[in-house]
């Protein structure tokens, strides 16, 4: 965790604003679908342990979170920004440009991306390769892109059934599109060979990352705007469809879902904790420094959410799904503070 400072040439209208926000008396969050029931569970056992009002948790995805978090300081903004990806550089000058000139970054713990289908259809052994050939736009082959039409899983790896690919993906809003996009997508276009392939042609890194990690758009691959819950719905809708989940939501439905091994891991919160699961990330929170002090139990609020008894190995947190972070003392200590890493 750090914080973040910057130049503050809004300062004047930035402590208008925050002392506008006592106006206001609950802690207001939005972010990350992946860290919304985690954030959801900690507002609720922060409202029934605290005299504060319940904080008000919203989901929306990453980057629509850190927007809204990033348009100023004051009631009408939010206090807390939920990602399970670090805020880019570009959001981090935006929210200066606003007036968000103190940004402290909380990482809360860890999270597995996992790829689940239907409970009664075929068990799937995926690589990142097999991914990369199902939904990448363009395949590069003998020298030039030519576009993906493979329609099945049998035609991407033998093993495989002969399942229509039909595949449920986080749209682009969502932090887990980043994850999926890097470290699934462009993984299998490297291990495959063809990014390597378009560099020996000539084509630069940048141009070969993006053709890499350019989904296709003939209905195989489906951008899923909503959180998790409309994926599983579309699943149930679609037998043949795979989705990509957190490993907590899937975990809180294995009654509905079979999970997919990725490299031959079975994805756990013990093979995420070990460094064995190759498709995990951390998650975070984002506070407002502007508004503590200002809104009424930010602080508390922050400080329960990463407590041993919260975000520790035995928590709820950790029940529901979420690798304990093992540096979460030294988290405890800077929230405590407010001082950077």
């Amino acid at each position: 965790m750090h914080s973040v400072k910057l130049a503050a040439t809004v300062a004047a209208a930035a402590l208008v604003a925050a002392s506008a926000a006592a106006a206001r008396d609950q802690v207001q969050v939005a972010g990350s679908s992946t860290v919304l029931p985690y954030a959801a569970i900690v507002a609720e056992a922060f409202g029934e342990n605290f005299d504060f009002p319940t904080p008000v948790v919203e989901s929306g995805g990453s980057s629509a979170g850190l927007k809204r978090f990033c348009e100023g300081v004051g009631e009408n903004t939010l206090d807390i920004a939920n990602a399970s990806r670090q805020i880019r550089d570009a959001e981090v000058a935006v929210c200066a440009e606003n007036g968000v000139t103190e940004i402290i970054e909380v990482r809360i713990g860890y999270d597995g991306i996992v790829f689940a289908s239907d409970i009664n259809g075929p068990s799937f052994a995926f690589t990142p390769e097999d991914w990369y050939k199902a939904l990448a736009a363009e395949h590069f082959i003998e020298g030039d892109l030519v576009a993906n039409e493979l329609t099945t899983w049998d035609q991407v790896n033998p093993d495989f059934p002969a399942q229509p690919i039909q595949a449920f993906v986080p749209g682009t809003k969502h932090g887990t599109r980043e994850v999926f996009e890097e470290k699934v997508i462009l993984q299998g276009c490297q291990d495959g060979g063809a990014f390597q392939a378009m560099l020996d042609a000539g084509v630069d890194e940048d141009t070969a990352e993006e053709k890499c990690m350019s989904l296709r758009t003939d209905g195989r691959s489906v951008d899923i705007d909503g959180d998790y819950t409309e994926t599983l719905a579309r699943i149930a809708s679609d037998t043949n469809g795979i989705g990509v989940f957190g490993l907590a939501f899937y975990e809180n439905n294995t009654d509905k879902l079979q999970v997919a091994t990725m490299n031959g891991v079975v994805p756990t919160t013990e093979a995420i904790a070990a460094g064995d699961y190759p498709v995990s990330r951390p998650l975070f929170f984002y506070i407002k420094k502007a508004h503590i002090g200002v809104i009424p139990g930010l602080q508390e609020f922050a400080e329960f959410f990463v407590a041993d008894e919260i975000a520790g190995p035995d928590g709820p947190l950790a029940a529901y799904g979420l690798v304990s972070d093992p540096a979460l003392g030294d988290t405890q200590a800077l929230v405590a503070s407010g001082q950077s890493m």
